[in-house]
Parts: C-alpha cells; structure tokens; sequence
C-alpha cells in the first residue's frame, strides 16, 4: 500500500507537550562524537527537516541528549524516533517523547530478548506492558521487534517459538494500535516473511536497518512495506546494500543512525548520532541519481506518513 497522505492519528497528534523542554540549542557536543557535517539542504538554501527513522537514545544522561538533538538539528536532522528494545528502555522512550518534542516513540521486546524472557516464564508480561506502553499517544511505532538469526540460535525450537511468538504479538498491537511497525530482521529473512504471511503485515511496516538483497528489496516495495538503510549502505563492502538500495521506489525509503551503532563512512568506528545522518542520506542520493536536497523532502514527507506529526497544532517545535 502506498497511500500519499499522512495516516489519520485523531487522538494521536493532539499529545500535549506542556513541561516539554526542548534542547539547548548552544549544547556543546560530546568529544567522543564525530564533528558536523555539512549540512542538509532544501530549495531556497533553507535547511532540511529530515527523520532519524531510528535511534536509541537510553543510555545517554539528559544534558547528551540535549546535545545531541542540537547538533543533529544544525545539519537538518531536527527530528528521531527513539526507540525501545525492552520494557526498560520502552519505558524510558514514554518518558523521552514526552520530555523532548523532536522525539516520537516506538517500544517493543527485541528479538533477541523474547527468548531469555521466555525462559524466565516473563515474556507475556512484558508483552502486556509494550501493549500498554504502545498506547501513549507519541508512540508511533512498534519496534523494534522480529527475528534474529545472527545472535540466537534459531535452530533451538524453543528460542524459535519465542520469537515467533513476540513478533506475531508484536504484529498484533501495532495493527491494535494503528501504529507502524518497525521490524527487526537479522539473518532471519525467511522466518520475518512467514510471519509477516501469516499475521498480516500492518498498513505501515518498516524495516529497521535494511540488511538483505535486491531480491528480497523488491519483495518488499511490491508488498507495499518500507524500508530504512543505515550507515552501512556507506561502507566499502556493502554493494549488495547500494543495490538494494537501488531498486526501491524513493518514497519508499527511510534514513537512520541505529545509533550508537552502525556510524557511517568516514567515521565508521566512532559513535554514532542522529546528526551523522547527512552523510547517509548524500550515499543514498548518489545510488539513486537523484539530488540531495530532492531525496531530503522525500524522506520528509514519507517520515510524516509513517508517523504522523511530531508538534501539536500552533506548536511549531523547538526553536
């Protein structure tokens, strides 16, 4: 499905932002961060407006974030979506987006957690609090959530089951809540489509980090899902992604950090922020022949879609 418009979030955009506290712009950025690159651009010399599809901002004290956000919004990356990836840092993201306007939320169980749970007997309980958390109106997405190959042994067919099992709830509460999903899908690309089959994707899927092939690239743009390339579509070693890349409709793309992860060329190695992003989005305009500034509000425009707005009406953001 690939509707133009933004998704209808009646109750969803009027989250009050009362108390919100929006980052110094004068917040000096942490030495350990790469420095600014140029920044993003639209028509007019105005600068971008483009979405970290998604970050994790957890593990920062308050006073990085603030800085990071800043830093980030002087290159044209004034806004992210923080993500979760358990019911601690779920919770946190709920409290995050309400602290921070330029932040919507997704929360979820990581694949890799919903095994250690399982064992734990625990994962239906923290699949009953994502559910909860999931409705706060600034949480947009469910995520990131699916299946991983690559740090859980899959053949186990317990550690399978409960995969499976999250993901599909997972699936569940997105569609109940109407928000996206924002998939995780590591090795796993099989086990992610059988689910996806057999629930149903929700109108709006993402997949977080995209790591396959053009095959499986046009699988997913003829289902109508979206897909998010990080950093690693800059590395040297990584053509399979620019030719994944390649064959997506441009209205079907995200750009992300997954940081602190996944910094992209020429800083590969250091941690990764929201305002590296530019560096991502100019690798993704070469692979697809198109300008800068013309894929910058294309990524825009389908980040508002997918989301909804970030600021109440009348509340232009923070300045």
């Amino acid at each position: 499905m690939n509707a133009a418009g933004p998704p209808d979030l009646p109750d969803r955009d009027r989250a009050g932002q009362q108390g919100a506290e929006p980052a110094r712009a004068d917040a000096p950025l942490p030495e350990r961060y790469p420095p600014l690159p140029e920044p993003l651009l639209v028509r007019g010399g105005e600068l971008a407006d483009v979405v970290d599809d998604h970050t994790h901002l957890d593990s920062l004290a308050d006073h990085e974030v603030d800085a990071l956000l800043a830093a980030a919004a002087r290159v044209g990356v004034a806004r992210a979506v923080q993500v979760g990836t358990d019911v601690a840092s779920s919770r946190w993201t709920v409290r995050a987006v309400e602290r921070w306007p330029q932040l919507l939320g997704a929360v979820a169980i990581h694949p890799n957690e919903a095994p250690r749970l399982a064992q734990r007997g625990g994962l239906d309980a923290a699949l009953t609090e994502i559910a909860e958390l999931a409705r706060h109106p600034r949480v947009r997405a469910v995520g990131e959530s699916g299946m991983d190959a690559y740090r859980t042994d899959l053949t186990d067919p317990a550690a399978l089951r409960a995969q499976r099992e999250s993901f599909a709830a997972h699936v569940a509460i997105a569609k109940e809540t109407g928000t996206a999903l924002q998939i995780h899908d590591r090795d796993a690309h099989d086990h992610v489509l059988d689910v996806l089959a057999a629930e149903g994707a929700p109108e709006r899927t993402v997949f977080h980090c995209f790591s396959g092939d053009a095959a499986l690239a046009r699988r997913c743009a003829e289902e109508g899902w979206y897909l998010s390339f990080a950093g690693t579509v800059t590395f040297k070693n990584a053509q399979v992604l620019r030719d994944a890349l390649a064959v997506v409709p441009p209205g079907q793309l995200q750009v992300e950090t997954d940081a602190p992860f996944l910094t992209p060329a020429p800083h590969r190695g250091r941690p990764n922020a929201s305002h590296l992003v530019p560096h991502t989005v100019r690798a993704m305009a070469d692979v697809l022949g198109l300008d800068t500034q013309e894929l910058a509000l294309i990524l825009t425009r389908t980040a508002e879609h997918l989301y909804g707005p970030w600021y109440d009406l009348g509340d232009p953001g923070p300045t």
